[in-house]
């Protein structure tokens, strides 16, 4: 099986209160954050296949509580990309740091949700895989296959369609018919001793630029 990087962002919780403040959302005011749950989806993805699966985030202090999360159900490495501000950054910047982040794990298959819950862009999964050279297929809602070659549905103009797609590969995750695995109590005791890779925007060697959206 090959290695599988999992892109995760934490977003506000569906469920929190927001706040508007100078025409944004106070990221202050927010309290409670959670994974965004396309990314829950691709992560459970990556654990039904098995092998090695490193967890990556980009975000600021409070993202890390997310990868013990991703830890306690499974994940073998986790990553944390520190950037205190996501807002400063926009979709190409983000991608061009989470590729780098996916290099730095060697890992040929990437797996994300089909947008996140804050932003709804939907930008990420082919962005990465602009930048790696890969094969993307969005809005998957059912995975078979093995680390060579996977069979993917996703809807289409006419209905569903059955997509093959070999590694390298950025799939990006619909909500699937799969339950979500909770964590149990061995695996959350096991999180909390594992090391979270942290690493900051320099230290992977891309040079970001400024933000081309106003």
């Amino acid at each position: 099986m090959a290695d599988i990087a999992v892109l995760l962002k934490q977003v506000p919780d569906t469920n929190a209160k927001i706040v508007v403040n100078g025409g944004r959302v106070d990221e202050g005011a927010v309290n409670k954050w959670s994974m965004s749950p396309y990314d829950e989806y691709a992560l459970e993805a990556a654990l039904s296949l098995g092998g090695s699966i490193t967890a990556i985030t980009c975000g600021p202090d409070r993202a890390k509580k997310m990868l013990t999360d991703a830890a306690a159900v499974g994940a073998s490495e986790l990553m944390h990309i520190v950037v205190d501000d996501l807002t400063t950054l926009d979709s190409s910047q983000m991608a061009s740091i989470l590729a780098a982040a996916v290099e730095k794990t060697g890992a040929s298959v990437v797996f994300c949700g089909k947008q996140a819950a804050d932003t709804n862009a939907g930008s990420t999964g082919p962005g990465v895989a602009e930048r790696l050279g890969a094969g993307c297929v969005t809005m998957v809602s059912e995975l078979s296959g093995d680390s060579s070659e996977f069979l993917a549905l996703r809807p289409s103009a006419s209905g569903m369609e059955r997509v093959s797609i070999s590694a390298p590969c950025v799939i990006a995750f619909d909500k699937m018919g799969t339950e979500l695995r909770r964590p149990n109590v061995k695996g959350i005791m096991m999180a909390k001793k594992k090391a979270v890779e942290t690493l900051s925007v320099g230290d992977l060697g891309v040079d970001v630029g400024s933000s081309s959206v106003t």
